[in-house]
């Protein structure tokens, strides 16, 4: 089966985006400002790479606003293609945030800790696009919302991957080394990956040639179809979490995601 996608996160300019995508990155990581640091990059140049970013590749916003008006003023400004929630939300937060943006894919981070995640996980599948499993530690006093390089207990990725009906992406100190392991271990839908890809602090075209080569030589890739999905002919439909009866939930959720990374 093909290898999982790759997302390249902290992209700090416009060549390095590109270096990216000449490499087969299918998705752009484009960090915000967050509150362990200002951002990596301010939001003009955010949308200048989005800009200018073909469409079949898909560009992730990463905020840290928990609330849906600040999202979406967020969003309008910088105009990817997707979102990257990296702290929680309320639902009633991302069931407006939906509604406010229709036509954005929603990716819900859960911060994989203790046994806890997995039941975040599942409450949340249903509202958001995709799941992104990463390393950080939002209860700190300071949250670490990313970009540790720390990985974490694949045993417990693995279980919220079989658990949810949405694409897993697997963060969290991968590289090179760790990167058939990690795949092996829980089966994601994409691979998202910053600092093993650096070098001092930029992104380092070698490391990336090797990671990419990485993990297009493993052949099994986690179930990925979000269900709820038409049948488009080349993605099947499956059943999805069973929803509270009258919630909002209930509206059918466009789920591009997965057959735009086809």
């Amino acid at each position: 089966m093909p290898a999982p996608i790759v997302k390249i996160c902290c992209i700090c300019s416009l060549e390095e985006a590109q270096l990216a995508i000449r490499a087969g990155v299918r998705v752009l990581g484009l960090v915000s400002q967050m509150p362990s640091d200002p951002g990596l990059i301010e939001e003009p140049l955010i949308a200048s790479i989005a800009k200018v970013t073909p469409r079949h590749i898909r560009t992730f916003l990463l905020t840290a606003h928990t609330d849906a008006v600040s999202i979406a003023a967020q969003h309008n400004r910088c105009g990817t293609t997707s979102l990257q929630l990296v702290d929680h939300l309320p639902h009633i937060e991302l069931m407006q945030s939906r509604r406010m943006l229709p036509a954005v894919e929603l990716i819900q981070v859960i911060h994989v800790s203790d046994r806890n995640t997995l039941d975040d996980a599942v409450a949340v599948a249903p509202l958001v696009d995709a799941i992104l499993l990463d390393s950080g530690n939002p209860s700190l006093a300071v949250k670490e919302l990313g970009g540790t390089g720390r990985t974490h207990d694949c045993s417990v990725s693995r279980r919220i991957r079989d658990a949810v009906d949405k694409p897993v992406f697997l963060a969290g100190g991968l590289n090179a080394a760790n990167l058939s392991d990690a795949v092996a271990a829980v089966q994601p839908f994409g691979l998202d990956v910053c600092s093993g890809l650096c070098t001092d602090g930029l992104l380092d075209a070698d490391k990336v040639q090797v990671f990419m080569r990485t993990s297009r030589n493993r052949r099994e890739r986690a179930k990925f179809v979000p269900t709820g999905l038409a049948n488009t002919g080349h993605v099947p439909s499956v059943r999805r979490a069973p929803q509270a009866r009258n919630s909002p939930t209930q509206q059918v959720y466009r789920s591009s995601l997965i057959s735009k990374l086809q």
